[in-house]
C-alpha cells in the first residue's frame, strides 16, 4: 500500500466523518448521553472527543495552531478526563458539538489542500483517520449495548448477503518454522504495538478452519458449561460468579426451547452457523476446556493468516491479508458495516488463507491466548496513551469484525481488550491440543 495523496486523504477523512455522523444522527439528545456504564462513553462526549483528537494532532501538534476551544482539553482529553466523570462535564450542546466537528474537519481539509504531503504530515492525518474509524466501531457496539435501533448505514442500502453459507468444520495443519511476527515498514501507517516484524519460532499446530459457531457454543451452554467449575480458570470462575452468566450476552431462551438473541432493539432467532459473538475471553477459554481444545496464540493466529508452506516448514514471505496482497472486497471479507451484521462461517471462500482458514479478516474479532505486551525493541509513538498503558492487563484479538473499516485491518493488526469484555464484537476460533492426529 502506498502513502495516500492529499486528495485521497481528503476523501478518507470526509468518509470517516460521514460514517460517524451517520451513526449518531438518528439518536435523541437523551440517547446521546445514555446511562452511566463502565463499558461505554456518553456519545455526545465521544463525538466531541473525535473532533478534539483530530484537532489536537493535526492542527495543534502538527501545525502549531491555537486551540479552537479553550476548554477542549478539559472536556475531551481521554488521558486526563476520568471515564466516570464524562457524564458530569459541562459538555457543549448537540448543535455546538456538531459545529465543532465541522469546523475542525473544514480546517484540516483546507490545510491539506495547500500542504506538501511528507511522511510526518501523512502520519498524523492517518492517525486521526484510524482513531475516528475505531470510534465508529465503538459507537456501533455501544448502540447494541444500549438497545438502540440498528444503525442505518448508507453503504448497506443495496448490499446483499452471500448466497452460500452454512458450517465449516475441521482443522488445517500449520507447519513449524520461523515466522516474522508483526508489521513491516512498507505500510503507510501502523501503530506502535505492531512494530516491528521479528523472527519467532513456531511449532507445528492445528487450527480450526472457521470460528466457533452459535450451534457449537450452544452445546456447551446446554451441557451446563457455565455451571461446571472444571472448565473455568480461577479468574474466569470469579467473573462467572460475579456476573451470574449462563450463556453469551444477549441470548434469550424461550419456554418452547427456542433460542433468540437481541440484535440492537429487536429479538431475532439465533442463527446456527453464525460465529458466536459477544463472548468474553473467559467464556472462550472455558468453552475450549469443555471441547478439549485451546485458543491460538497471536503468533499462531498471524502465522495461519499470513504464511504459506515451503516444503515442510513455513514460508518466510508474509501476506498482508489471508487471501494475499490484493485489497479487500465484499467477496473476501465482511467489513465496513456493509451488511450491518454477521454471515455464516462458511461464506466467502475467496477469503481463505494459504492454509485454508476462512474469514480470518472480518465478520468477528477473534480472541487469542496472548496477553497484550510490547514486541522486542518497542518504542512508544507520539500518541503515548494508545498501547503502553494497557500492556499486561488486556488480551489480544485479531482479524476485525463486520463493523471494522476495511482500511484499518490487516493480518498484523492487534486489537486488545480486558478479558471480561463481552460487549465488543468478539468471538474466537480454536486449536487442537496436539498438532497431529
Amino acid at each position: 500500500m502506498n502513502r495516500p495523496s492529499a486528495q485521497e486523504l481528503i476523501r478518507l477523512l470526509t468518509d470517516a466523518r460521514a460514517r460517524t455522523l451517520e451513526l449518531v444522527g438518528d439518536l435523541s439528545d437523551e440517547q446521546l448521553m445514555g446511562p452511566r456504564l463502565s463499558i461505554v462513553n456518553p456519545l455526545r462526549w465521544e463525538i466531541g472527543h473525535i473532533a478534539w483528537f483530530q484537532e489536537n494532532w493535526v492542527l495543534r501538534h502538527l501545525r502549531k495552531e491555537r486551540p479552537i476551544r479553550d476548554d477542549g482539553d478539559m472536556l475531551y482529553d481521554s488521558a486526563a478526563v476520568p471515564h466516570d466523570t464524562r457524564w458530569d462535564l459541562p459538555l457543549p450542546s448537540r448543535g455546538e458539538t456538531l459545529r465543532l466537528m465541522q469546523t475542525v474537519l473544514d480546517r484540516v481539509l483546507e490545510r491539506l489542500g495547500s500542504t506538501a504531503l511528507d511522511e510526518e504530515v501523512s502520519y498524523f492525518h492517518l492517525l486521526a483517520l484510524c482513531h475516528e474509524d475505531m470510534h465508529a466501531e465503538a459507537i456501533t457496539y455501544t448502540r447494541q449495548t444500549l438497545s438502540y435501533p440498528r444503525p442505518e448505514i448508507a453503504l448497506a442500502k443495496d448490499a446483499r448477503p452471500p448466497e452460500t453459507g452454512g458450517p465449516l468444520f475441521g482443522d488445517v495443519e500449520i507447519p513449524g518454522g520461523v515466522f516474522m511476527l508483526g508489521a513491516t515498514p512498507n505500510s503507510p501507517f501502523v501503530f506502535d504495538n505492531e512494530k516491528w516484524a521479528h523472527p519467532v519460532e513456531v511449532r507445528r499446530f492445528r487450527i480450526a478452519r472457521a470460528p466457533v459457531t452459535n450451534a457449537e457454543f450452544l452445546q456447551f451452554v446446554e451441557d451446563a458449561g457455565y455451571e461446571r467449575r472444571e472448565f473455568w480458570s480461577e479468574e474466569g470462575w470469579r467473573w462467572q460468579e460475579d456476573t451470574a452468566a449462563r450463556h453469551p450476552a444477549y441470548w434469550q431462551h424461550e419456554a418452547n426451547g427456542r433460542w433468540l438473541t437481541r440484535s440492537y432493539d429487536q429479538s431475532v432467532r439465533l442463527k446456527d452457523h453464525h460465529p458466536v459473538i459477544h463472548v468474553s475471553w473467559y467464556e472462550a477459554d472455558a468453552y475450549c476446556r469443555w471441547a478439549g481444545r485451546r485458543l491460538p496464540t497471536e503468533l499462531e493466529w498471524e502465522a495461519a493468516a499470513s504464511a504459506t508452506s515451503k516444503g515442510d516448514s513455513l514460508s518466510r514471505e508474509k501476506r498482508e491479508f489471508p487471501w494475499g496482497d490484493d485489497p479487500h472486497s465484499p467477496n473476501r471479507a465482511n467489513l465496513d458495516s456493509r451488511l450491518v451484521g454477521l454471515i455464516d462461517v462458511a461464506a466467502l471462500p475467496d477469503s481463505d488463507s494459504g492454509f485454508g482458514c476462512r474469514q480470518m479478516i472480518g465478520n468477528v474479532w477473534e480472541w487469542t491466548a496472548t496477553d497484550f505486551s510490547p514486541y522486542p525493541g518497542f518504542v512508544v509513538d507520539p500518541y503515548k496513551e494508545y498501547s503502553e498503558p494497557w500492556f499486561g492487563s488486556h488480551k489480544v484479538l485479531r482479524g476485525g469484525c463486520w463493523a471494522t473499516r476495511s482500511r484499518l485491518i490487516r493480518n498484523s493488526w492487534r486489537n486488545f481488550y480486558t478479558p471480561d469484555r463481552r460487549d465488543v464484537f468478539a468471538g474466537f476460533r480454536t486449536c487442537a491440543l496436539v498438532p497431529w492426529r
